[in-house]
C-alpha cells in the first residue's frame, strides 16, 4: 500500500484544481485519469509503485460537462496510460480523448470492463438512456476494487514494471475492506426504509450492491444536464408521499434548489441530504479520497434513513 505520506500527497493534490502528482524531475505522468474518483484510486496505485498520476478534473466539477485544456490534452498524449470512466460519462472530453488516441495514447475505459448495469426503470421514458448502460459504477465499492486490479495489471503491461500489478492488488484488498465498512455502516437501516430518491440517476449500482430500492429521481436519465418535465416532477412528489420517503439525496457539487422545491411540495417532513456523487470532496470535507467519500456517503444515508 502507499505510505501515509504518499496518500496524503495524493489527497492534497486532488483537493486542488487540475493538479498533478508529477515527479520532482518534472517528467510526464505515467497515468492521466479523468475524474477525481479515478484519480484517487489510480493515484494510490502509482504512488505505491513509484509512479505518478495526473487528474484532469478539479474537485467538485460535474464530470458530464468538463472540458480539457490544450495542455491537459497534450499530457494525455504523452502519458503511458489514460484511465477513462467511459460509457459516455465524460461527455465534454469526447474530442480530447479521441485526439489523445489519435496521437497514440493508450486509453483504458474501465466502466465497460466491470459488468455494467443498464439504467433502471425510471429511465424507460427517457430516449437518451433507455436501454443504455449506467456509467456510475463507482457507487459499488466492490466494482471499484476490481478496477484497481485491472488498472494495476494494465500498468504492469504498458510499463513493464510488475510493481504496478502488485500495487493494484493491494489497492483491491483495501477497497474490499472499504466495501465491508460501507455495508457495516448501512446495516442499521431496516429493509422497509431502504428507499432512495436522488437528484439524478447515479445510484443504480449502489442500490444493486447494498440492497436499496430507487423510488425515483428528480432529473431523468444518467446526466445532470437533463431536465425533468412538470408532469415527471408531479409524479415524483406523489411517489414520495405514497412511500413516506424521509429524505431526498442531492449532489453536494450542484445546486439543491430543485431538490428543495420537490421536498417542500411533497408536504412532509423531508430532509435534503447532500452526497458526494461525481467527485471526491474538498479538503476538510471528510470525503477527500474515494474510500472516505464512500464511507461518508454511507454514513449520511444511514443517518437519514436509519
Amino acid at each position: 500500500m502507499a505510505t501515509v505520506a504518499s496518500s496524503i500527497a495524493v489527497v492534497t493534490c486532488l483537493a486542488l484544481a487540475g493538479c498533478t502528482t508529477a515527479a520532482s524531475d518534472g517528467g510526464d505522468p505515467v497515468v492521466v485519469a479523468t475524474t477525481t474518483i479515478l484519480g484517487s484510486v489510480v493515484g494510490d496505485i502509482t504512488e505505491c509503485a513509484g509512479g505518478t498520476t495526473e487528474t484532469l478534473m478539479p474537485v467538485g466539477v460535474d464530470p458530464h460537462d468538463f472540458s480539457a485544456s490544450s495542455e491537459q490534452v497534450a499530457h494525455m498524449a504523452t502519458a503511458q496510460l489514460v484511465v477513462v470512466n467511459g460509457l459516455d460519462l465524460e461527455g465534454g472530453l469526447t474530442d480530447a480523448i479521441a485526439s489523445a488516441e489519435g496521437e497514440g495514447a493508450e486509453v483504458m475505459e474501465v466502466a465497460p470492463l466491470i459488468d455494467p448495469l443498464p439504467f433502471g426503470e425510471q429511465s424507460s421514458s427517457d430516449s437518451d438512456t433507455a436501454g443504455s448502460l449506467d456509467p456510475h459504477f463507482w457507487n459499488d465499492v466492490s466494482r471499484m476494487a476490481t478496477v484497481a486490479t485491472l488498472v494495476g495489471d494494465k500498468l504492469a503491461e504498458v510499463t513493464g514494471d510488475d510493481a504496478y500489478a502488485e500495487c493494484g492488488g493491494e489497492a483491491h484488498d483495501a477497497l474490499e475492506a472499504t466495501d465491508q465498512q460501507v455495508r457495516d455502516i448501512l446495516s442499521v437501516i431496516p429493509a422497509e426504509r431502504r428507499v432512495l430518491v436522488t437528484d439524478h440517476e447515479a445510484f443504480g449500482y449502489f442500490a444493486d450492491a447494498y440492497d436499496f430500492e430507487i423510488a425515483g429521481v428528480i432529473v431523468p436519465g444518467g446526466s445532470t444536464l437533463a431536465e425533468a418535465s412538470s408532469q415527471e416532477l408531479a409524479d415524483l412528489v406523489e411517489v414520495i408521499q405514497e412511500k413516506n420517503v424521509p429524505a431526498i439525496f442531492s449532489n453536494v457539487a450542484l445546486s439543491s434548489a430543485l431538490v428543495d422545491t420537490i421536498a417542500a411540495e411533497a408536504g412532509t417532513s423531508i430532509e435534503v441530504v447532500a452526497l458526494y456523487v461525481g467527485s471526491v470532496g474538498s479538503a476538510g470535507s471528510g470525503a477527500e479520497s474515494y474510500p472516505d467519500m464512500m464511507t461518508t456517503n454511507a454514513q449520511l444515508i444511514a443517518d437519514a434513513l436509519g
